[in-house]
């Protein structure tokens, strides 16, 4: 078994603080963020950042959906870490000042112990760079909104 990572980044037109907010509030802007690879969002517990429990389904390719059920934490600022209890998937959300004044820079990693063998070969080349673009979408979803509330 080898470890998958798919990573994307965006730099965000609006400051640290706000873009982190917005991104860990689980019961209203993130729901609204997610495309149409995510399905059957439910908060379970919590709701913002820290000690939330949020369920969803994830369609990472047309035949693979996964049932995600996250537990969300907060290790350290800036920081919310999605780690499904469902598989070993872990989702990484790092937000840091961007290059310009009021910009934040946000980074998604998510890593997950792949298939071995051929499959495994297939899933550690093609999968990051589906997984990467849904975030992309999910990154552009959150510059727009914070453009439009700026």
């Amino acid at each position: 078994m080898a470890q998958v990572e798919a990573t994307t980044q965006r730099e965000i037109a609006a400051g640290p603080d706000e873009v982190f907010d917005a991104l860990a509030d689980y019961s209203g802007t993130r729901a609204e963020l997610l495309p149409d690879h995510f399905s059957e969002y439910e908060v379970k517990e919590g709701g913002d950042g820290e000690g939330t429990l949020v369920h969803w389904k994830l369609r990472a390719t047309s035949k693979r959906i996964r049932d995600c059920l996250l537990d969300v934490t907060e290790p350290e600022d800036g920081e919310l870490v999605e780690k499904d209890r469902n598989s070993s998937m872990v989702t990484t959300w790092r937000v840091t000042p961007g290059s310009k004044e009021k910009t934040a820079r946000v980074t998604v990693t998510t890593v997950w112990n792949g298939a071995g063998g051929i499959g495994g070969f297939f899933e550690k080349t093609f999968a990051p760079k589906g997984l990467a673009r849904i975030y992309d979408e999910v990154l552009q979803r959150l510059a727009t909104r914070m453009e439009k509330a700026g």
